[in-house]
């Protein structure tokens, strides 16, 4: 359609009667209307992609100043884009505003919600396929394609929009004549409400054997107590590994304190928490001590009635609860709780609110009652008592999976001997959870015993695991289920990285953030929501931590294999990625394009049936590619080494840059969409300056001998991870053309000769070395937040003036440089002169590397107010003598002293008045560390690696000291291995 009748189309659609007005007034007042509704209801992240397109949508309207997209041929198309602002604002307002609201049809709503996704999902690609098009043709290449044409035509889109506001509008119009006949049939006395135990189903069967063997539990109201739950024989004979676990939960149930206490039991689902809650909810010492002992299963749907009949009925199993109402039930528990020493088990509890309405239920008489909890979630048990015992449960050693395994295959025979290494290796596959173990022992006990098809399971393991569909992963994808929806697309993105991979944390935040998953929502960076929703994943047992950060961020993270399987299947299930696991494969959009066929009058559809992303961690021939009908990739990630997959897609560009004629079934329909682009193990030598042409990427990550100057047209780039086998690298004038640019990464040192503009996001940079264009890091990164940069003693190195600074990492060079001459960049000139270096305020990290500092020097670095990490390396500090004099570190938690030619320490406790943890390695010099500092209350951790004879004497007397004054709580660490302490056993 020519793009003037596209415009009238638009005009009528919206009943205007003259031309849409674009001055910066109305726009500023429409975009802060639209922007409060963002603010005003936090599940809002589920429209997280709609919100960014929608700022994507703000820049092409009213921004002038970047490059890429200042064109005629896009600045005409701005109406459009105004319109499609205000169409997905109306819709977000819409949803907002009846969210909450009983809908009679849920399904049909959902169903609504989901198709408003798919628009604006498609809507978004063709904004992006036509600014793919006007930016190829302004770089002089020619499509000879229909999909890509220099004109806007979203008349389809706008068209499926709007019909899906009349249809929920609709639905809320039939909503409202059901609830006005329902409350008209009420007031007439007409209604007739069931009883709510008649429409109740007999509760789901509970896992007390792990997985094997459970034990029936008739629904809330019946006369059945949970006295099957006393069976210590059923338990005995198949729980392994939870004794040590069981005797600390038991002792503190059974301690001193008076009032009511709470305990809670916190892991991931399938790895035993009710089992251990029933190992000693059925301990003889816990029957004897506790006068009443109660078991409530609260799963994810609860009513209070349902709560109190289980708790009655398991406490009473002689009570008639059927026909008592909900006051009744109240009156008679408290009468059953009255002045007892009582121990009510709460287990499978997914909410704060449900425990907020549960305490309730249960006074405190300051007899010494407890209550134990078992949850998925840390959110939970910490609500419930924050400064209370939250046990999380450890997954099994390898020995105890094993042990494991053969009693639930075995029942009590011995393993033959054939079986016992692929046994072996099969429970080692396991992983330590479990639920596991016992799926796969289910597996084994039906097979036959044979050591050749043990060996064939132990190396078909996980397709045997997701087979048994009413097994682990049912159990794991409730976690999945129940998981807020903007935490499902973070979660299944985990499903694309290979087993037991190590997932570095920051990459994993940055590509959910270039992904559009992650949005700000006012009073917090994208940064600080992103980590709260790797937090949550955590704290529901979907992550496990590997590495931590210096002041205890999740450095490193990795997924359990049956977690990672469940997002597997999940991610295939909703076409979230396309994953390339096995030996090569060369038709790789070939599957794509099958997928796709329904796609060819792609113009007439809306659909979320294209794959978004591709993940691969095996050789695959790019130049063979069959591309689909439509762009669709949004992400491309290669994990494989040593593939020849960047020499493809290098000669892939140069061949168009040299034809100046794109043929589209190879290059766009494949690539224009790209965000994400992770090809950091993959070394290239020459990457071309078609790389350019990918305007709508986010986020990259490639490894380089030189920086491409072709990346600064990247405007959309947030991330930016460079990998090079060189030891230095030359940063383009034009960098500040990277107007959304947040973080730069590289691993060699970065040398900015000049710069246009102060690039004003930048947050994060990596090795940065400022040439003599440059007068200072405050007028290039004004925002600045982590910063890494090479010292020079001829230099000022002021970072006073960096008021956002937070974490600074100084490595000294030894050298002098003359700024005028750029090649001693590389060189430098021999001069051990002393640094003149100025701290901001805001600094909570600092690590000082090779800098040479006098001791004297530290009163500055002790003055800083909000210090809370100090790591001093390789001589960061020279001298053989640090008096810390009379100041304090304020908040000072860690401090990490690491290869220093220091030989005495002078120091007491009161300088570190905050300090949580104390590392010295390689400092084989240092004759003792302060006796003092032992007597610091905070003090959680010593760490000491590689020292002296004496240090480690001193820390001997430390331990000693500490216990000899009660204090059991600090950890000695010596050489990798805790020193033992002196606490006593306290006997039953």
């Amino acid at each position: 359609m020519p793009k003037e009748s596209a415009h009238k189309v638009f005009v009528k659609m919206h009943k205007r009667e003259q031309e849409v007005s674009m001055s910066s007034r109305e726009v500023n007042m429409s975009f802060h209307r639209i922007q409060l509704l963002f603010k005003r209801r936090r599940n809002k992240m589920a429209y997280a992609h709609v919100q960014m397109f929608m700022e994507k949508l703000k820049q092409l309207i009213y921004s002038n100043d970047i490059p890429v997209i200042n064109n005629p041929s896009i600045i005409c198309e701005r109406p459009q884009f105004q319109l499609l602002y205000e169409e997905l604002g109306s819709m977000i307002q819409i949803f907002f505003n009846h969210e909450d609201q009983d809908l009679h049809n849920f399904e049909e709503v959902r169903k609504l919600k989901k198709r408003f996704k798919a628009a604006a999902e498609e809507a978004e690609d063709i904004v992006d396929i036509f600014i793919s098009s006007v930016h190829v043709r302004n770089n002089g290449y020619f499509t000879i394609s229909d999909v890509f044409q220099t004109s806007l035509n979203l008349e389809d889109v706008m068209r499926s929009i709007k019909s899906i506001k009349v249809e929920f509008m609709t639905t809320r119009i039939d909503n409202m004549k059901i609830d006005s006949s329902r409350r008209t049939e009420s007031a007439a006395g007409t209604s007739n409400p069931t009883n709510s135990l008649g429409s109740k189903k007999v509760l789901e069967e509970m896992v007390v054997g792990l997985g094997g063997d459970v034990v029936q539990m008739q629904s809330a109201g019946t006369s059945r107590s949970r006295s099957a739950l006393g069976s210590k024989k059923a338990v005995e004979g198949m729980v392994v590994g939870i004794n040590g676990d069981a005797e600390i939960i038991r002792d503190k149930l059974v301690e001193d304190g008076k009032h009511l206490d709470v305990v809670s039991i916190v892991g991931m689902g399938g790895i035993g928490k009710s089992t251990l809650a029933n190992k000693v909810f059925i301990d003889p010492y816990v029957v004897y001590h506790f006068h009443v002992r109660g078991w409530v299963t609260v799963s994810q749907t609860y009513d209070k009635r349902d709560l109190l009949i289980q708790v009655l009925s398991s406490i009473d199993d002689q009570l008639e609860l059927e026909k008592a109402t909900d006051s009744q039930l109240h009156k008679m528990l408290h009468r059953s709780l009255y002045h007892q020493r009582y121990l009510i088990v709460i287990d499978d509890i997914w909410s704060t609110e449900a425990w907020d309405k549960m305490k309730l239920f249960f006074p405190d008489h300051n007899n010494g009652s407890r209550i134990l909890l078992t949850s998925r979630l840390n959110e939970v048990a910490s609500h419930a008592k924050s400064h209370g015992l939250i046990h999380h449960l450890q997954h099994l050693t390898d020995e105890e999976s094993w042990k494991l395994l053969c009693q639930k295959v075995f029942q009590g025979d011995e393993c033959p001997k054939w079986l016992v290494d692929p046994g072996k290796q099969i429970a080692k596959n396991c992983h330590g959870l479990p639920l596991s173990v016992v799926v796969m022992a289910g597996v084994l006990a039906k097979e036959t015993r044979t050591k050749d098809l043990w060996l064939k399971i132990s190396c078909r393991f996980h397709s045997y695991i997701a087979s048994d569909e009413k097994g682990c992963l049912e159990t794991i994808a409730l976690s999945y289920d129940h998981l807020p929806l903007h935490l499902r697309d973070c979660f299944l993105y985990l499903g694309g990285f290979p087993e037991d991979y190590k997932i570095y944390s920051p990459w994993l935040l940055w590509v959910w953030m270039a992904e559009g998953f992650i949005q700000e929502d006012g009073s917090r960076s994208l940064e600080e929501i992103a980590n709260g929703y790797l937090m949550d994943l955590v704290d529901r047992n979907l992550l496990i931590v590997e590495e931590l950060y210096i002041l205890g961020g999740v450095s490193v993270c990795k997924v359990h294999d049956l977690v990672r399987q469940v997002c597997v299947e999940k991610g295939k299930e909703e076409r979230f990625f396309l994953k390339i696991d096995s030996p090569p494969s060369n038709r790789l959009f070939g599957i794509i394009g099958k997928q796709n066929k329904k796609l060819r009058n792609w113009k007439k559809v809306i659909t979320t049936n294209k794959p978004r992303r591709v993940v691969t961690y095996q050789e695959i021939n790019i130049k063979r590619l069959s591309p689909p009908p439509t762009p669709s990739i949004r992400a491309f990630v290669c994990l494989h080494w040593e593939t020849t997959i960047i020499h493809n897609i290098s000669k892939f560009f140069r061949s168009f840059t040299c034809r100046r004629v794109l043929n589209p079934e190879k290059f766009l329909c494949s690539f224009a969409l790209l965000r994400v682009l992770l090809l950091e193990k993959c070394e290239s030598n020459d990457f071309s300056p078609g790389l350019a042409l990918l305007v709508h990427l986010r986020y990259l990550d490639i490894w380089v001998s030189s920086f491409p100057q072709s990346i600064c047209n990247l405007w959309n780039l947030q991330s930016l991870g460079i990998k090079t086998s060189s030891r230095s690298m030359v940063l383009p004038s034009n960098m500040s053309d990277l107007v959304n640019l947040r973080r730069l990464y590289c691993n060699a040192d970065l040398y900015l000769p000049s710069i246009g503009k102060p690039m004003k996001l930048l947050e994060v940079i990596r090795k940065v070395v400022l040439g003599d264009g440059v007068d200072n890091f405050q007028k290039c990164f004004p925002g600045i937040k982590e910063l890494t940069t090479t010292l020079y003693s001829d230099e000022e190195n002021d970072f006073e003036v960096l008021h956002h600074l937070q974490a600074l990492k100084l490595i000294g060079s030894g050298y002098s440089r003359r700024r005028s001459v750029e090649r001693e960049f590389l060189r430098g000139e021999p001069n051990l002169g002393k640094y003149h270096i100025r701290f901001p305020a805001t600094l909570k990290e600092l690590q000082l590397i090779m800098c040479g500092l006098p001791w004297s020097d530290m009163s500055i670095i002790q003055s800083l107010p909000n210090l809370e990490a100090l790591l001093i390396k390789d001589n960061g500090f020279e001298g053989t003598l640090w008096k810390t004099g009379e100041e304090q570190f304020q908040r000072l938690k860690v401090l990490k002293l690491k290869k220093l030619n220091i030989k005495k320490w002078e120091a007491s406790s009161i300088n570190f008045p905050c300090l949580k943890e104390l590392q010295v390695k390689d400092c084989v010099n240092l004759g003792e560390i302060p006796l003092e500092l032992g007597d610091i209350s905070t003090l959680e951790y010593i760490v000491v690696k590689n020292c002296g004879v004496s240090l480690l004497e001193s820390v001997q007397k430390i331990q000693q000291e500490q216990d000899d004054a009660g204090n059991y709580e600090l950890k000695i660490s010596v050489d990798g291995s805790y020193m033992p302490s002196c606490e006593p056993n306290h006997d039953d």
